[in-house]
């Protein structure tokens, strides 16, 4: 009896381990809407119901309305994406999805293979790590993506908590058992409510060495549309609207040739602003980003573009798509005054 009696103190001593473990993570989790927040929510998703999944820089989760889809034409979409993300960890991060969800439609943009060539910007890259589950996956992605020394301060994320053992705040609070509800009801979409003038042409880029798409980018592209390929999913390249510098073309034009041969679909948003209806002076957030305003105008657009091409079934008012139907509620009272 005794003996049985040191077990069950074991166990249970196990599962209090456990439990405190998950809680004290979940508080202490780095939290960012620039791309962690978009890959924990993901996984919260209920399984197979999204039909467009877009993926790449913040570009797609500032640009790429994923109420405005569901609002307007009952598109299931979602935004899996992370600020300055390369396409090698854009292949890392479809891999990951395709555990889960089967899209329909992967919109890729590829505005970071324009404006960053060889690896990542230190600032940046925790944005597209911290967030992904731990894998295998994730460790492949981190083998092609950082040097060594790197890898071991990321891998697993919860070495990278001690940073925050003194400052957690309300956000970590409403963290603590997961907040899986909240988690499904976003979308991936991050609005920005800032009315930067873009009415001027952009020239301030720091000088590149080289213009042209980098020799990683092209691997990883070739690598992206086999992916998508053999999951049977319909790939749509698009450069999202920005005030950019007219030496990105370079890239774009080359984007452009290589997909064009695999007859996929490239759609350089930037030179529809004038049919989209975007006011440069009032609808973006900055240089690089739509606001919420212009978020609206586009994803307006795109969504009767993605509709016309794929014959997406309108999913609104189908059971088990309801967490849709909030995060547009989330959405307009985010934007309500502002």
């Amino acid at each position: 009896m005794f003996q049985k009696n040191k077990w069950i103190l074991r166990i249970g001593l196990v599962i209090c381990l456990a439990v405190s473990f998950l809680v004290l993570s979940n508080i202490l989790e780095y939290k960012s809407p620039h791309g962690i927040n978009q890959t924990r929510a993901f996984y919260d998703q209920p399984k197979n119901t999204i039909d467009v999944l877009a993926v790449g820089s913040s570009h797609v989760h500032c640009g790429v309305n994923t109420a405005t889809l569901w609002e307007e034409y009952g598109i299931a979409a979602y935004d899996l994406s992370a600020a300055e993300q390369p396409l090698w960890m854009t292949y890392y991060y479809l891999q990951e999805a395709y555990k889960y969800q089967n899209p329909k439609v992967v919109i890729l943009d590829v505005f970071s293979p324009a404006r960053f060539k060889e690896d990542y910007h230190e600032r940046w890259v925790e944005e597209s790590v911290l967030g992904m589950h731990f894998s295998k996956t994730k460790w492949d992605m981190l083998q092609v993506s950082l040097e060594p020394e790197k890898r071991k301060e990321l891998f697993p994320s919860f070495l990278s908590y001690h940073n925050r053992y003194t400052d957690p705040n309300k956000e970590d609070l409403v963290n603590i058992f997961g907040n899986h509800k909240g988690k499904r009801e976003s979308k991936g979409f991050t609005p920005g409510f800032v009315r930067a003038d873009q009415s001027q042409p952009f020239t301030a880029w720091e000088e590149l060495e080289d213009y042209h798409l980098s020799a990683k980018s092209e691997e990883y592209l070739y690598k992206i549309m086999e992916l998508t390929k053999a999951h049977g999913s319909e790939l749509k390249v698009i450069v999202v609207p920005y005030n950019l510098d007219p030496r990105d073309r370079i890239t774009y034009d080359e984007i452009s040739d290589i997909v064009s041969k695999e007859q996929i679909p490239f759609t350089d948003y930037t030179t529809l602003v004038d049919q989209m209806g975007i006011d440069p002076a009032n609808d973006f957030n900055d240089h690089t980003h739509l606001n919420y305003w212009g978020s609206v105008k586009f994803s307006k657009y795109l969504g009767k573009e993605l509709q016309s091409a794929y014959q997406l079934q309108d999913k609104r008012g189908t059971k088990g798509y309801e967490s849709w139907d909030a995060h547009v509620e989330n959405i307009r009272q985010s934007a309500e005054g502002k």
